[in-house]
């Protein structure tokens, strides 16, 4: 009989360990600190396993719990694994595609391909298919957009999405975040500047080019209006640097306007054209778009580079005043050796 019980009493035991290492495999802690795991369209578990490495205590384990689950094609996803799960946590969170969003965000970005390639940075599809639903010619077509204005939709800002977003939808939820952006209260202003949404936002961009600093964006917007109603060219630099860049390549850099850039052929060049560009010349940011909106009233109608104020501009509200401070500036310029 003590024979016996010895033998059941083993038997016990060892079944014990048995179903204890079995459960510790399946619920037992996996996952040692807190991770973010990145899983690609073409990720197998074999490519996950690899990358749990660092942060299971035995990620072939992971693969066994998988087996044993019938779990075999990942779903791709941005998944935040938290420091004591289970295997079982971790293969039910992996089989569901129960991936967490994060936190997308953009400054202003000169051309949609440069957009394009600062969102692709962050998701996980490539800048080309970005690109290409951007410039969809139904999209386009249905929202009254062509291949340079669609960059307006684009409101520099912090926005949820999924990792895995498609371009596509990418591009709708933004067309949704632009239509949210422009409430009652700034549709009535533009109204009353006499300006469409688009066209408050080509003044923006070259506003947001103008000046970097944001305390001065409703004068030099104010500025701008002021030579709208009087029917007078804008003449804003930023202009024609967008245009040498049309001719020279967006890499090309222009830290001085010249005489003979005032002359180019274009749309935009606001030396030669009265009126707005046909459409932004950068993608501006939501202080720029507001300094236009909430435009300071003066009588300011020229200004150049303020050279005892760096980063500001001196305001003139006369031709001969504007000229002085012109004279100033281009000496300093010289001075500095900038001639392009």
């Amino acid at each position: 009989m003590k024979k016996i019980l010895y033998i059941l009493l083993a038997l016990f035991i060892v079944g014990s360990l048995f179903s204890y290492n079995y459960y510790q495999k399946i619920f037992g802690t996996a996952i040692t600190k807190d991770y973010t795991l990145f899983i690609h369209s073409d990720d197998s578990l074999l490519d996950i396993k690899k990358e749990l490495e660092s942060v299971s205590k035995s990620p072939e384990t992971f693969l066994w719990v998988a087996a044993k689950k019938s779990f075999a094609t990942p779903k791709p996803g941005r998944y935040v694994l938290k420091e004591g799960m289970s295997n079982n946590d971790l293969v039910n969170m992996l089989r569901s595609g129960r991936q967490t969003p994060f936190k997308l965000s953009f400054n202003n970005q000169d051309t949609l391909e440069k957009f394009a390639g600062r969102i692709a940075e962050q998701v996980e599809t490539d800048s080309i298919s970005l690109l290409t639903a951007f410039k969809d010619k139904t999209f386009l077509k249905e929202n009254n957009l062509n291949e340079k204005s669609v960059l307006q939709i684009f409101i520099p800002n912090t926005y949820e999405f999924y990792w895995t977003v498609s371009p596509e939808k990418f591009r709708n939820k933004m067309l949704i975040a632009y239509k949210r952006f422009w409430t009652k209260s700034r549709e009535a202003k533009a109204a009353k500047l006499n300006l469409t949404k688009s066209e408050v936002i080509t003044l923006a961009s070259i506003v947001q080019k103008e000046t970097a600093k944001k305390s001065e964006r409703p004068i030099v917007a104010g500025l701008y209006l002021n030579r709208l109603r009087k029917g007078m060219p804008l003449q804003a630099d930023p202009t024609i640097i967008y245009c040498v860049k049309e001719v020279k390549g967006q890499d090309y850099v222009v830290k001085r306007v010249l005489t003979v850039d005032l002359k180019i052929n274009s749309p935009y060049n606001t030396y030669l054209n009265k009126g707005l560009p046909p459409t932004l010349i950068a993608m501006p940011d939501i202080s720029a778009i507001d300094g236009v909106l909430n435009a300071q009233k003066h009588n300011y109608y020229y200004m150049c580079v303020n050279v005892d104020k760096l980063g500001y501009h001196a305001f003139a509200r006369t031709l001969s005043q504007h000229n002085r401070n012109a004279a100033k500036y281009h000496q300093w310029l010289n001075k500095q050796k900038i001639n392009r």
